[in-house]
């Protein structure tokens, strides 16, 4: 479940799931039982041959999602979930130009790479059409929480830097590579009818804040008042199994009818039936009302320590997935680079799996499986607390 042990037997409490990965726990045993009993059934068989396995996820998908998007491609990861929807954007629109924000991480493949904007991720090949508009940053950004006036750099970049129209905007409600950055409120709503208006389709990249990961919400953007035109989505999907899937209307799902698409592994019936157990797990268990509860908890908790240790910049996120991003010096906001990994080893040492993140490396990333309590949460800041008091 939320826990984790070494050879020796030690045991550790994971707060990191694997990079906000496994949602319902490490073995849950409804899931492991789901896929042990579709590998006797059939292990493969493309497509080509539809199963119950691979309709029954893709319609209890679709019955999670807003407004028409209800047509499914399952992928592998969340890598290629996003390289299709950019695709499936530039062929519905016949314009190349996408834009995404600046801190962003989309994936490392050709297109993908293109639209990741931090250096530390981007190899020296070409990346071509892709413009990053400036990240609506609540804690280091210009405009602090106003959205709108960091949407503004949107139609700068329409206006200056494409034909006028584009291709899709492409966004995480909360950046998690970035460090756990939610953008800032009224962004979203702002960006997306200027998108609109330039004639391109919205994706909403859900790979690390969708499956209720957020409490709040079921998906990361319905935080924002937003429906996209393709949601995109990995990790949390599959408890740990690779899936990933793109989810979108009819009408532009239309457009890949124009060449023979086809995906290998995309829709393995082994993966599909995993990813049906943990939508089932997800409601029964009520995994979206414990990462809302224990995450109001946690955040109440990581605020006090905050005020006790001056390392602490800011605490930040929604649900269960939280950052915490360490500073040497508060008023320049000078990143504890060095620091946070000193205070990594040592909470290692005390048995809590931790992850980092941010364009600094300076953000502990807290995504622990959803059935994470209040208790884990005690030890998690206790620990955190000890390793601090180290420095």
């Amino acid at each position: 479940m939320q826990y984790l042990y070494d050879e020796d037997g030690k045991r550790y409490l994971d707060a990191f799931g694997g990079i906000a990965t496994v949602c319902c726990g490490h073995c849950h045993p409804e899931v492991v039982e789901v896929i042990v009993n579709q590998i006797k059934r059939i292990q493969h068989s493309t497509v080509l041959y539809l199963n119950h396995a691979i309709a029954d996820f893709a319609e209890a998908l679709a019955s999670k999602m807003p407004g028409d998007l209800k047509v499914v491609f399952f992928t592998n990861s969340g890598t290629e979930a996003n390289e299709l929807a950019l695709m499936i954007a530039r062929l519905y629109t016949g314009c190349h130009d996408i834009i995404s924000i600046r801190n962003a991480y989309h994936g490392n493949a050709a297109g993908t790479m293109g639209a990741t904007a931090q250096s530390i991720w981007k190899y020296n090949v070409i990346q071509s059409g892709v413009h990053h508009a400036v990240n609506p940053d609540q804690y280091r950004g210009a405009f602090g929480s106003e959205g709108e006036k960091y949407a503004k750099d949107v139609q700068e970049i329409i206006d200056f830097g494409t034909s006028g129209r584009i291709a899709a905007f492409i966004s995480e409600a909360i950046q998690g590579v970035g460090g756990i950055m939610e953008l800032a409120p009224g962004y979203l709503p702002a960006v997306y009818k200027t998108i609109k208006n330039a004639g391109g389709l919205c994706i909403a990249d859900e790979v690390q804040s969708g499956f209720a990961r957020t409490g709040s919400h079921f998906w990361g953007f319905e935080g924002h008042g937003v429906i996209p035109d393709i949601v995109t989505m990995a990790k949390g999907i599959g408890n740990g199994i690779p899936i990933g899937a793109v989810v979108t209307t009819p009408e532009i799902a239309e457009v890949l009818t124009r060449r023979n698409y086809f995906n290998t592994f995309g829709g393995n019936p082994v993966c599909t039936a995993a990813g049906h157990a943990v939508l089932r797990v997800i409601e029964k268990e009520k995994l979206q009302k414990n990462a809302s509860v224990v995450g109001s908890y946690l955040m109440d908790k990581l605020k006090k320590l905050q005020e006790k240790h001056e390392i602490i910049g800011d605490v930040r996120g929604r649900g269960l997935m939280i950052g915490v991003e360490l500073v040497s010096d508060r008023q320049e906001k000078t990143p504890a680079k060095a620091e946070i990994l000193h205070i990594l080893e040592l909470m290692k040492e005390m048995g809590v799996l931790i992850g980092k993140g941010g364009y600094y490396g300076n953000v502990f990333r807290i995504t622990p499986p959803l059935c994470f309590t209040k208790e884990d949460t005690d030890f998690l800041v206790d620990v955190m607390d000890v390793a601090m008091s180290k420095l």
